[in-house]
């Protein structure tokens, strides 16, 4: 979603794009939304676009796949001792929550919403209703139930110094991690995940459930953590305003570039998708 369908300085996905998900629908491509993002938090911003009831939505990077209404299709959880542990070791690096799969408040759990209101705010006010206070956030690990998902928010330089540490910690193998960047804000997500779990990790079980072969698919994404993705997948694609390094990445993994999020990038990529598939048809 951020970077990829959504523009840059709004949550409205484009007209443009919008269509051109519509029409890969109606020419017989299974469209996924994969996100960081909670389906909650997903969900609402494709009413308008008039996908079907069925179309999958990959969230909480990889670890819960359900279809835009929010009928379950896979789930994996993250040990609650593990997610103890980790908070230990990270909470003096950024903003820590944790992602519970349950609607309403406590679906998202932190133990400082003035921290994370100082650098996450619009994150904050648009998950207001979801979030639950617990100190210290240990205690909202005690009760018998999993988490789906960790996260750290911070600056750049410290989410890097969190993954080197979780890394040379002895929670390295139990957690996985993925990061994201945003250079523009110097804002970083360190997203904490069951071992294994990624987007690419989601998209192969899905492909798998739907009869779909590793060829036949196309990934598109923006950042670090679409990495596994546009790997696994048969074509992946990177928007022209993802991170140079990720840009020379593609380069030499053979993904093709699309224009940036500021200028429909997945329509362009969809429309001529959609085209190659009408005339071979």
């Amino acid at each position: 979603m951020d970077g990829t369908l959504l523009p840059t300085f709004t949550q409205a996905i484009s007209r443009r794009n919008a269509q051109a998900l519509k029409a890969a629908q109606e020419a017989g491509i299974t469209v996924v939304i994969a996100t960081g993002r909670r389906q909650a938090y997903t969900a609402p911003l494709l009413d308008s676009v008039g996908l079907r009831a069925d179309t999958p939505l990959i969230t909480s990077n990889g670890a819960v796949t359900r279809t835009l209404v929010g009928d379950r299709m896979d789930r994996v959880y993250m040990e609650a001792r593990v997610a103890r542990g980790v908070c230990g070791l990270l909470r003096q690096f950024g903003v820590m929550v944790f992602t519970f799969d349950r609607p309403g408040r406590g679906e998202l759990v932190l133990e400082d919403l003035d921290q994370a209101h100082g650098r996450i705010a619009l994150w904050v006010e648009a998950n207001r209703k979801a979030i639950e206070v617990v100190k210290p956030l240990e205690n909202a690990l005690e009760d018998g139930e999993d988490p789906v998902q960790g996260m750290v928010a911070g600056g750049m330089s410290k989410m890097r110094l969190a993954e080197k540490a979780l890394k040379a910690s002895e929670w390295n193998g139990l957690c996985e991690c993925v990061r994201t960047e945003y250079p523009g804000r110097d804002l970083s997500i360190l997203d904490l995940l069951p071992p294994g779990v990624s987007k690419g990790w989601a998209l192969e079980r899905l492909a798998n459930t739907l009869g779909i072969h590793r060829k036949e698919t196309m990934a598109i994404g923006d950042n670090w953590n679409d990495v596994e993705m546009l790997e696994w997948a048969g074509q992946g694609v990177i928007m022209g305003n993802a991170a140079q390094d990720l840009r020379t990445m593609a380069k030499m993994r053979g993904w093709k570039q699309a224009p940036p999020n500021d200028e429909d990038g997945v329509a362009v990529v969809l429309e001529a998708a959609v085209a190659r598939r009408i005339a071979s048809a």
